[in-house]
């Protein structure tokens, strides 16, 4: 065989090849882990730490792997054509086209990129090295076709948006999370627990504080000796004190505080003043995250707040606790009452207490019923029906079917809910949306 065939049949595989060095290495550094990397890169591994400054920077790696690829295969294909043509004439671009681009896709892109997938991290710290040289070698072309690309895009609208990135960031988390319970590698109450920090950010004070009409309060103007008559049947170490009127709370009463007050008078009821024990209130608007209420209270060293709207009335309170129950579940302890609000029944179908939160239902029950709309189950279902329904009505909206069971005034109590196995409704948000209605049970 000729020298210059077999020079070229060589220079032909070693492009391949360099072809399929640039696919695994924009496949490797992509798709590997960079939780994992960071913790290499603490533990002293200096090619994750290179593999961080890569990624750090992702424009000049897959600029460099753009350039080297192309170019490597435009090449490879001009001597495929230039060998077919030496070997069996001018049709031989048609049987060099073909077998090139076979070539190419099996061994360039498709195994190296399905190898490169499969150890992503492994891959990663091995071509890091050799892709910073390239990236020295191929940096002028690169920046040139930057400053190009970059001055075409001028002409385009384009904004950076900072609040979409860390949306984007935290979606990604939520699908890590969900994708790993999927697979077993997470139990279910641990994602609910990393739902429930990454979902302090979107929820609002108002979505999970005690409202007003489910406080327990003192009245300042009742004795001393009636006051700790309720604090001792009380379940709650603070509560708030009105004057005047039930809205207008003057302070929240400390039993810690009740307690040190008894002792200093030597135990006399009658020498308490309830008002100099009770400390003063910290208002907060409803609409505030339960992000930021967890930071103030964290930086105020407080345990509780009272939640106003925007006309500064009294609409609950919010504690320390109810923001940690967000993430970790109900949290009870032996002076808590035990309240059964959900009761699975044994036909599949769920009584619940018209009372109990979505997000709380769907925590306990792994559903999906929507809370963007509504908190309550009951909000739920007025929200959906456009009506105050009565007892014995059934409607079906969101995949799910909910009885009204007892209805108090026009609060609902209690409804009955099953989980439809092929929701015609959950296809249908218009037909969800205006929600069956019957009175039969």
């Amino acid at each position: 065989m000729p020298l210059d065939i077999v020079l070229l049949i060589s220079a032909i595989i070693l492009l391949i090849a360099m072809s399929a060095f640039f696919n695994l290495s924009e496949t490797g550094l992509t798709a590997a882990s960079r939780a994992r990397i960071h913790a290499l890169d603490q533990d002293g591994n200096t090619k994750a730490k290179l593999v961080n400054r890569l990624l750090a920077s992702p424009e000049k790696f897959i600029g460099a792997v753009l350039i080297g690829n192309t170019l490597v295969d435009v090449l490879a294909a001009g001597l495929a054509s230039t060998l077919a043509i030496r070997l069996v004439g001018e049709v031989g671009v048609i049987y060099a086209t073909g077998i090139v681009t076979l070539l190419i896709v099996i061994f360039a892109a498709v195994l190296p990129k399905t190898y490169a997938l499969a150890y992503s991290e492994r891959v990663a710290l091995f071509v890091a090295p050799i892709m910073r040289v390239l990236i020295v070698v191929l940096g002028p072309a690169t920046r040139a076709i930057e400053l190009i690309v970059r001055w075409i895009l001028a002409f385009t609208p384009s904004t950076k948006d900072d609040e979409a990135n860390i949306l984007a960031a935290h979606e990604e988390i939520r699908g890590a999370i969900d994708l790993q319970t999927r697979g077993g590698a997470v139990a279910r109450h641990d994602a609910h627990m990393l739902g429930g920090v990454l979902d302090l950010g979107d929820l609002q004070i108002a979505d999970i504080m005690i409202h007003r009409t489910k406080m327990e309060t003192f009245d300042a103007r009742e004795s001393p000796q009636e006051i700790i008559d309720e604090v001792l049947r009380s379940q709650y170490t603070r509560v708030p004190v009105w004057k005047d009127e039930p809205e207008n709370i003057v302070g929240v009463l400390n039993t810690k505080d009740l307690l040190g007050a008894l002792a200093r008078s030597n135990w006399d009821v009658s020498k308490l003043d309830i008002m100099s024990i009770a400390a003063a209130p910290w208002f907060v608007p409803d609409t505030t995250t339960l992000k930021d209420q967890l930071q103030q209270f964290l930086k105020r060293n407080a345990q509780m707040a009272l939640v106003i709207d925007e006309y500064g009335e009294v609409q609950g309170l919010i504690t320390l606790e109810d923001i940690l129950e967000e993430i970790v579940g109900q949290i009870a302890d032996e002076h808590d009452t035990a309240e059964l609000h959900i009761r699975p029944q044994t036909d599949g179908t769920v009584n619940v207490d018209g009372t109990v939160p979505i997000r709380d239902l769907n925590r306990h029950m792994d559903w999906d019923l929507p809370d963007d709309e509504a908190t309550t189950i009951a909000g739920l279902v007025v929200h959906e029906a456009q009506l105050i329904p009565e007892p014995g009505q059934v409607f079906t909206f969101h995949g799910y079917r909910m009885e009204i069971l007892r209805r108090s005034r026009n609060k609902i109590s209690a409804v009955r809910i099953k989980r439809l196995e092929n929701p015609e409704s959950a296809a249908d948000p218009a037909r969800a949306k205006r929600a069956r209605s019957s009175t039969d049970n």
